[in-house]
């Protein structure tokens, strides 16, 4: 049986547990078993999953799990692992798929691949998962052979697809360890898609000359319906947050549409984007390495191209 961890935050799902669902349901047809979902603490709507293949939902509702435990949620899902008799377990490569990864191997005795882009394969009985190594510029086919099986898949790799429809939640009797976490206080961004999990994504570097001028790139962004994004020199100086820098030392990201406007294209960067569906570049530096990867590019000034690109989209839209 292959198991699928469905993160909920807030006791809502996002893309990234319908993904990973899909990819539990995907391999489960690969090897001929079933897939089936878990979920930890507050969670509305479990049922829904069943629409991307999970024959059955069960869930620790412990109120204590409300809250992220990375040694907690691995005790928790690896007892479940247990209970339920799974060989496979599949989590999304977030940053809670990667606090518990890890930890799961350590505690069920497994193989694990992180950050997995193709449904695995089983060939000759051999469990065979791909994944991209050297940022991006190669990938490798790494065979499981242990009883366990673990995989995270990377967001925006696997697209969800709904199979089936809802089914019934079943708790799941698991006694949950004490944490030795406090969590004291929560904050988090409201109202704008994560950048692990946008599919269009605006984003700038040091062309443009100073925060002041971020308004052209969030009115793009804003007629785009694209989260917003920055380089590494960008988020250091202070002109916009860290959680927007993307990169080889930031986050990784696989939007559809990646739309790079004032940044060169240095390997750093470009380790944390190439993956992405689509990439266009804006810059005047008809020699800027960023073209190289490009699938379209515009040589000229940003703070001429990219007001004309935003005014564009708003006829289209409009017409």
């Amino acid at each position: 049986m292959v198991l699928v961890f469905a993160e909920s935050v807030n006791g809502t799902f996002k893309k990234a547990a319908f993904e990973a669902v899909t990819y539990g349901y995907q391999t489960a047809e690969v090897l001929g078993v079933a897939c089936e979902a878990i979920v930890l603490g507050k969670a509305e709507d479990a049922g829904v999953l069943g629409k991307y293949g999970a024959a059955k939902v069960h869930q620790v509702a412990d109120d204590s799990l409300n809250q992220l435990d990375g040694q907690v949620y691995a005790a928790v899902i690896a007892a479940a692992v247990e209970q339920l008799g799974a060989k496979v377990v599949i989590l999304s490569h977030t940053s809670t798929g990667k606090s518990i990864l890890g930890r799961l191997a350590a505690r069920l005795n497994a193989g694990s691949v992180p950050a997995a882009n193709a449904v695995p394969t089983n060939e000759g009985g051999v469990f065979a998962v791909r994944k991209p190594v050297y940022s991006g510029k190669a990938f490798a086919n790494i065979a499981i052979s242990s009883d366990i099986k673990l995989v995270s898949v990377t967001g925006n790799s696997i697209p969800p697809v709904e199979v089936a429809g809802e089914v019934a939640v079943s708790a799941l009797d698991i006694a949950v360890p004490a944490s030795r976490i406090t969590v004291k206080e929560v904050s988090r961004m409201e109202g704008v898609t994560p950048l692990p999990e946008a599919e269009l994504v605006v984003s700038a570097g040091r062309g443009m000359k100073g925060p002041e001028n971020w308004g052209i790139i969030e009115a793009l962004a804003e007629e785009l319906g694209a989260t917003t994004a920055c380089s590494r020199p960008v988020s250091d100086v202070g002109w916009r947050p860290h959680h927007e820098h993307v990169g080889q030392t930031g986050i990784a990201i696989r939007p559809n549409l990646y739309i790079a406007a004032g940044i060169s294209g240095a390997i750093q960067h470009l380790a944390g984007v190439n993956s992405s569906k689509t990439i266009v570049v804006i810059n005047k530096d008809p020699e800027a390495p960023f073209f190289k990867a490009a699938d379209y590019g515009v040589v000229g000034d940003l703070f001429d191209v990219v007001p004309r690109l935003t005014e564009a989209i708003r006829k289209h839209k409009q017409g």
